[in-house]
């Protein structure tokens, strides 16, 4: 797992710019969010955040597993992204959407939904969200330093499925997180089960 972030650290420059470009977008979908269809987006999102995630008589346990698949699916797909360096298109654009909807969604949340949506924003949506986002974009990093000296033989492959649950295993423990937040705050502890 040290090699994991070690490997990402040492391409500071590509981490850096996938940092810079995540953050842009996260600011441009704030900018954005002016246009009717746009907002009802968000507004969508963030309606189904509350209403699947915070408000939700799902148990948490299943709420944990929907949510770590998720991110799961999206680390997969950043991390295939290293078998070509024309694939770097994936993680790119994977990181640019889930930035943009983040920054839409928490603009929303403060527009639409006022004290109780900032609250929501500050004591979930954002420390959740940023911390996955943080896990990606050094597996997104570790992806580009793959790409252009991958050779499809079977220890790059045995490197992607490594690197995969190193990040499962973050990704884990950020919505594990979330979990017992959502227990602590939001439901009720009998809905563990």
């Amino acid at each position: 797992m040290q090699g994991f972030f070690a490997r990402a650290l040492e391409r500071k420059k590509t981490l850096i710019f996938l940092a810079i470009l995540t953050v842009l977008f996260a600011v441009l979908g704030m900018c954005v969010i002016n246009s009717p269809a746009v907002y009802e987006y968000h507004l969508t999102v963030c309606d189904s955040f509350l209403t699947d995630i915070c408000y939700s008589d799902t148990n948490v346990f299943i709420i944990f597993l929907q949510r770590a698949g998720g991110c799961a699916l999206l680390a997969l797909l950043i991390l295939v992204g290293g078998i070509h360096p024309v694939a770097l298109l994936l993680p790119i654009a994977v990181l640019v959407y889930r930035a943009f909807t983040f920054g839409g969604s928490v603009y929303v949340f403060i527009d639409f939904y006022k004290i109780s949506g900032a609250m929501v924003v500050i004591i979930l949506y954002l420390p959740i969200h940023l911390a996955s986002d943080v896990i990606l974009i050094f597996a997104a990093t570790i992806t580009c330093g793959r790409a252009f000296h991958f050779s499809f033989c079977r220890a790059d492959f045995w490197g992607i499925v490594c690197d995969f649950f190193t990040v499962l295993f973050f990704i884990a423990l950020v919505y594990l997180a979330e979990m017992l937040l959502l227990l602590a705050l939001f439901h009720p502890i009998g809905k563990i089960l």
